[in-house]
């Protein structure tokens, strides 16, 4: 059984976080023909309701970087893999050491909340509610996170994510998706990749079985595992580099245009 992964900013999402009409019809036109779609995104679940509301049919998501699978209909976390206390106390003394000026925030109940220091620049993160400012870090490690969020300024973002990555070795995964310098940690060997095989795994499709599209580093993982790797136009080169092609952009409908000639 074929299955279609696909990242949602930069990928299947326009500019303006809007999905074209021409994308909603190939993602219908898939599920006529029982193709399933899985969304694998570093979105938390907070995050997916403006993407559900342009969606016919609520897609099952691979959410926060692989660290939980969630499931629309029943609105259920199928599964949920954060990082436990003790390692986000192990991550924060290393920053603190690695990167001092370093500020962090985390995605709670299984990313259905985030908290923050309130330091920690705040920017497209409060549009989705669930935001709680905390004055202490220490506020921050309390509770399993599926996701820790680094900040330091402005800072070259695949140099931010090498430094972060090798400082957290053994104790989490350390990737980009945004331009801005940020930095996003999930637990050791939770990646998108990850998420997603234990998802294929469920419905008992291989990783041969699996066209997965994507754009930045945080879809790297995913495009690796899957059979068939396909990156849109405007993808990072890291992401281009390991593509067995490249399709039109997000702006210009590159995953629908891909899903019309594998689906007549």
């Amino acid at each position: 059984m074929m299955l279609i992964a696909t990242d949602l900013d930069g990928t299947l999402l326009r500019a303006d976080k809007t999905i074209s009409a021409r994308t909603t019809e190939a993602l219908e036109r898939a599920a006529a023909a029982d193709v399933p779609v899985v969304l694998v995104t570093g979105r938390p679940i907070r995050w997916l309701r403006t993407v559900y509301a342009q969606l016919a049919i609520p897609l099952p998501a691979v959410c926060a970087n692989g660290a939980v699978v969630y499931d629309p209909m029943r609105d259920q976390v199928l599964r949920a893999d954060p990082l436990a206390p003790e390692a986000l106390e192990e991550i924060a003394r290393r920053l603190a050491e690695e990167v001092p000026e370093a500020v962090l925030a985390v995605e709670i109940m299984d990313g259905r909340e985030m908290r923050h220091h309130i330091d920690y620049p705040m920017r497209w993160d409060s549009e989705h509610g669930g935001v709680q400012a905390v004055r202490a870090i220490a506020e921050l490690l309390t509770e399993p996170a599926v996701k820790l969020l680094v900040r330091a300024g402005d800072r070259d973002p695949d140099e931010f994510a090498d430094q972060i990555a090798k400082a957290l070795a053994g104790v989490g995964e350390a990737t980009h998706s945004s331009t801005s310098g940020l930095v996003e940690v999930s637990a050791s060997g939770v990646t998108k990749a990850a998420g997603l095989a234990w998802y294929c795994a469920r419905l008992g499709v291989p990783a041969a079985e699996v066209t997965a599209f994507g754009d930045m580093p945080n879809d790297v993982p995913m495009l690796a595992w899957a059979g068939h790797a396909v990156a849109v136009g405007n993808a990072h080169p890291a992401v281009k580099e390991i593509a067995d092609e490249v399709v039109a952009s997000n702006e210009d409908d590159g995953v629908a245009t891909y899903l019309e000639q594998l689906l007549p």
